[in-house]
Formats: structure tokens, C-alpha cells, sequence
């Protein structure tokens, strides 16, 4: 049973809202940090709920049943100490980043230490991930 007319016309008409709501916010900007940061226009409590909203996002609350199923439900204690580690970051980290005028931990790695330490973070980082069962 495929998708109706009405269900293929709300999602066209969605995903060009998000098309064009991007092209609008988004005028003006050359550069990648103002694309990064927004322009820095954002307060720190939408920038919270964003970073929280990633955490949280829809796949993680479509697998952690089967998560929990296969491993047990051990991995939990990870999302209890996440507020505490943006409490953390947000402390220690980010007055480091806007003092050196950098935006990702690897744009550091690369300031501190130069383009192969950072390119081997990189990589080692998308190894992790792309090896990663779910």
C-alpha cells in the first residue's frame, strides 16, 4: 500500500517550506562560520534546546528499545550525565573557542597542533562511526 496523493503533497509541501525557510535565513551568508553559528544571533537557551534536540533526536527514541533489548539497558547512564557534560563544555570549552575564534574541536586540534593531528582525529572519528553496529 503506497503513499496517498494528500500524503505525497504535505510532504512536498514540507520539505520545500524547509527548502525555502533555509535559503531565506540563510541570505547574505558567505562564509562558513556565520553558516556554523548562525551569525551568532542565537541565544543560549536555543542553542541548548538544539543541542539537546540532537541528542535526542527521532532515531534514538525509535532504537533504544531494541537497543535495550539486544545490550540491556546499561547504555541509559550515558544520556544522565549528558547535561552534566554540556554544563562542562560550556564552562571550560567554549570560553577557549570564542578566545581563540574557532568553532569545532577539530578547527582546535589543528590551531593547537597542526592539519595532520586534526586530519588524523578526523579520520579516526569516522572509522568509529562507520564501524559502529546498530
Amino acid at each position: 500500500m503506497g503513499l496517498a496523493l494528500v500524503d505525497w503533497m504535505v510532504l512536498i509541501m514540507t520539505l520545500g517550506f524547509i527548502v525555502a525557510y533555509g535559503i531565506f535565513k540563510t541570505r547574505g551568508k558567505q562564509d562558513m562560520k556565520s553558516y556554523i553559528q548562525g551569525g551568532k544571533e542565537a541565544g543560549w537557551f536555543t542553542v541548548g534546546l538544539s543541542v539537546m534536540a540532537t541528542q535526542a533526536s527521532a532515531i534514538t527514541f525509535m532504537s533504544t528499545p531494541g537497543q535495550a533489548f539486544h545490550d540491556g539497558i546499561g547504555f541509559v547512564q550515558f544520556y544522565f550525565g549528558l547535561p552534566l557534560a554540556m554544563i562542562f563544555i560550556s564552562l571550560f570549552f567554549l570560553p577557549i573557542y570564542s578566545k581563540l575564534n574557532i568553532v569545532t574541536a577539530y578547527e582546535y586540534l589543528e590551531t593547537r597542533f597542526d592539519n595532520k593531528t586534526q586530519a588524523l582525529t578526523a579520520s579516526l572519528f569516522c572509522y568509529k562511526e562507520d564501524c559502529r553496529q546498530v
